[in-house]
């Protein structure tokens, strides 16, 4: 079953996320994941949102999603992200194609 990362971001060292971003695409996809939201101006449709920055991102499995997190390339990376900014990041499931 798929699964994908959400992760709602404040950036408070941008030079340090920037470095963090440029390397991010290449280790993704060495590991099969695919980025699917990348967006600094989500469009708040209710309710209210503190973050500057909303990433979606999902593997075909779990395994992928872990041997990516685990990976030395994105361990190495992940130290600039996690210096550069706060929030939530969450894994979840994906759906089969039946309907809801």
């Amino acid at each position: 079953m798929a699964i994908y990362v959400v992760a709602q971001i404040t950036i408070h060292d941008r030079t340090r996320y920037e470095r963090y971003a440029a390397r991010f695409g290449a280790v993704l996809a060495k590991y099969q994941g695919r980025l699917l939201v990348a967006d600094e101006q989500p469009e708040l449709a209710q309710g209210s949102w503190t973050h500057d920055k909303l990433v979606v991102f999902g593997f075909d499995d779990r395994a992928a999603l872990e041997r990516f997190r685990s990976s030395d390339e994105y361990t190495t990376i992940a130290r600039d992200r996690e210096a550069a900014t706060e929030g939530v990041v969450l894994v979840v499931r994906g759906v089969s194609s039946a309907p809801v």
